[in-house]
């Protein structure tokens, strides 16, 4: 019995190394520009919420770090995966918005003294969802949820503003509503590199929590954005600028254009929802699981325009 307990221990004993200690691939992408690419799914137990890409850009003197990842865990093995890369102090840590795979990581930042920034309407968001996100999150994750707190930002940005690595400023831009009421991007201009965050999605299909027509605004704006490649929320990474918005923007336009014409011909809501956007279906990944979702946004939202 003995024997067989010893053997079971070892057998074991690397499924919870590999719960405790995820493999965290950071990848250089541009001199001192540091990024992870997410896995195009649900967050799940599985995967421990490690479905977005994240990021860091270092300075001289300190580091940004933009998004800190789906649950404690991813967080923590970022945060030992840049410290392979570099000793220099984590100043800041941006959250480009605040949904769960984006800063349910953010704890494991905490002890390093960083100040932490969003956009000016982060801190409320953060109150009115963190706890609906504990909870709902919780079902799908199990344990791997377990130590995951809410941490707001101390600095928001409303408009525009630049925070100093040393000999490297990134530029912090704030958005109306679009992808959610709370969307900041990075930019670096040394590199050219922008982090949209889920302003851009790329082989995952867009989602959409905010408003619809803000988001079609935002990704006509950020096109002007002088940067050479982009790091998007989900997908692949990194991805020409402003090449990289083409597929984004075409899905946008084809489901605002399907619900108009759903409630020109006085279609409901759930009948517009089951067809608006179809045509875009072979297009992306998770297609079923956040279409009609946008959809029904969507439709709330534009019905409610002129004639």
């Amino acid at each position: 019995m003995l024997r067989f307990m010893l053997g079971l221990a070892a057998a074991v004993a690397p499924l919870f190394a590999a719960c405790a200690a995820p493999a965290f691939s950071l990848t250089e992408i541009a001199p001192g520009v540091y990024a992870h690419q997410g896995k195009t799914s649900l967050m799940t137990r599985e995967n421990l919420g490690d479905i977005a890409n994240l990021g860091a850009i270092v300075g001289d003197d300190s580091v940004a770090v933009i998004d800190t990842g789906g649950s404690l865990i991813e967080g923590r093995a970022f945060l030992a995966a840049l410290r392979e890369r570099t000793q220099k102090p984590i100043r800041y840590v941006v959250n480009t918005h605040a949904h769960p795979d984006h800063t349910f990581g953010n704890g494991a930042f905490v002890e390093t003294g960083a100040t932490f920034v969003g956009h000016k309407n982060l801190p409320r968001a953060l109150v009115a969802r963190g706890p609906h996100y504990l909870s709902a999150f919780r079902d799908q994750m199990g344990d791997a949820l377990d130590g995951v707190t809410i941490v707001a930002p101390t600095l928001t940005v409303a408009d525009m503003t630049t925070l100093d690595l040393g000999r490297r400023a990134i530029v912090l831009q704030a958005w109306r509503t679009a992808h959610s009421e709370c969307d900041l991007t990075i930019l670096d201009p040394t590199s050219g590199v922008l982090f949209a965050g889920d302003l851009l999605f790329l082989q995952h299909v867009p989602v959409i929590d905010g408003s619809l027509l803000g988001f079609l605004d935002v990704a006509d704006r950020l096109a002007a954005i002088r940067a050479t490649q982009v790091v998007a929320g989900h997908g692949p990474l990194p991805a020409p600028w402003p090449k990289a918005l083409e597929d984004e923007r075409a899905y946008l336009m084809r489901l605002t254009a399907d619900l108009r014409a759903a409630i020109k011909k006085g279609e409901g809501v759930a009948a517009a929802a089951k067809t608006a956007g179809a045509e875009e279906r072979e297009k992306w990944r998770l297609f079923e699981d956040y279409n009609a979702r946008n959809a029904t946004a969507g439709f709330a939202e534009l019905e409610w325009e002129g004639p």
